[in-house]
């Protein structure tokens, strides 16, 4: 029981923080889970995983998602924004097409390779926001450009900041428009992984419990401090630490 509950709060960590970085939790949680053989990883556990986030940004976001129903428009671009992911997600998922992209050397190209263009994004100068700016035609622009985090390694919440910021919204802006994508995308995970196991007993024990639990606290957290740093800091260190996973991925892959 000691070992299942470590292992759950290192899957909850590493998804609750990671989901809303822009340094890709699926990649992280499959590099662990290969290193570690994780006994606790499985489908139930990691729908566990990704409801508390969902959870968590709810709560976080609940006046702004209160206030949708006096702001029609922010809740249609949501709902447009998120129609790519969901469709290609599903597709991906029934064919199990998604299967073949789960590896190392894919995760370590992706990491390398996003990472730098989210370099490249952030010196972007800053320019528009949510109220004022965000229109049908941004916002599929970050959708389709939000596919590409069916890649592990991609990392939604990095596709969706660099795609905001090549088109010159300003860092917490962009944070923002990430995390509101991030509830029909968190919804539509969770509602495929439970239909992989419609057929089994689902066992709602304590490990499902403290694993929601836990996913919440640490994604409720990482959501209030990472926007709090967006004020004041560019995005670099996500950069450099993803080029050090790289890198690092990349060694033992190739040498």
């Amino acid at each position: 029981m000691l070992q299942d509950f470590i292992e759950i709060l290192i899957l909850s960590s590493i998804q609750g923080i990671s989901e809303f970085l822009p340094i890709s939790s699926s990649a992280h949680l499959i590099i662990v889970s290969k290193l570690y053989n994780l006994k606790a990883n499985s489908l139930l556990i990691d729908i566990s995983l990704h409801l508390g986030s969902l959870l968590a940004i709810i709560f976080y976001f609940r006046k702004d998602l209160l206030n949708l129903k006096n702001n029609r428009t922010l809740l249609k671009l949501i709902i447009i924004g998120s129609i790519p992911l969901i469709f290609f997600g599903y597709i991906l998922h029934s064919t199990e097409l998604i299967q073949l992209l789960r590896n190392i050397k894919i995760i370590a190209w992706t990491t390398l390779f996003f990472g730098i263009i989210l370099y490249f994004a952030d010196q972007r100068k800053v320019e528009k926001t949510i109220p004022r700016d965000l229109n049908v035609r941004s916002i599929i622009f970050i959708g389709l450009l939000q596919i590409l985090a069916l890649i592990p390694g991609a990392s939604r919440a990095g596709i969706t900041m660099t795609a905001a910021r090549f088109l010159n919204f300003n860092r917490v802006d962009s944070g923002k428009i990430s995390f509101l994508l991030s509830i029909p995308a968190l919804a539509g995970a969770s509602f495929l992984g439970l239909k992989d196991i419609r057929n089994e007993t689902l066992e709602i024990n304590l490990l499902v419990i403290i694993a929601i639990i836990l996913s919440f606290l640490f994604s409720y957290i990482t959501v209030k401090f990472f926007l709090n740093y967006l004020n004041k800091f560019s995005l670099n260190i996500f950069v450099i630490y993803r080029l050090i996973i790289a890198l690092i991925l990349l060694s033992i892959i190739y040498f």
